[in-house]
């Protein structure tokens, strides 16, 4: 079993920065791969970032790609997201979630969810 929560989120104007944390829970957490995906009002959720288990490889969707990075550091169970160069468009709840493999996080056939955290891009 494995907890995940989101932090690090809030309000940021256009071109601003944030990074995102997500606290793991478990000791099978360094097993997981990691991702981050996202959720727009009136939107579906999409997926964000991914990252394998042992940080090795790392996956972005097109619209974050150069802008977001993610991370894991599995000594303190945790992953990352730096987002830099925020837009408006990024406004979403973000939510970290753990998979057992990077395509199934990829595709949203994840086993673990957090509970998201609110991220707003505005001036």
């Amino acid at each position: 079993q494995v907890q995940l929560v989101e932090s690090g989120g809030g309000l940021v104007q256009p071109g601003g920065s944030l990074r995102l944390s997500c606290a793991a829970s478990g000791r099978t957490f360094s097993t997981y791969a990691m991702g981050w995906f996202r959720q727009a009002p009136g939107k579906e959720r999409e997926f964000v970032a991914a990252i394998t288990w042992s940080g090795g490889s790392t996956y972005y969707a097109d619209s974050v790609k150069g802008r977001f990075t993610i991370s894991r550091d599995n000594a303190k169970n945790t992953v990352y997201l730096q987002m830099n160069s925020l837009k408006p468009e990024d406004t979403a709840v973000y939510y970290c979630a753990a998979g057992t493999s990077s395509i199934k996080v990829r595709i949203g056939k994840n086993d673990y969810w957090g509970p998201g955290t609110q991220v707003t891009v505005s001036s």
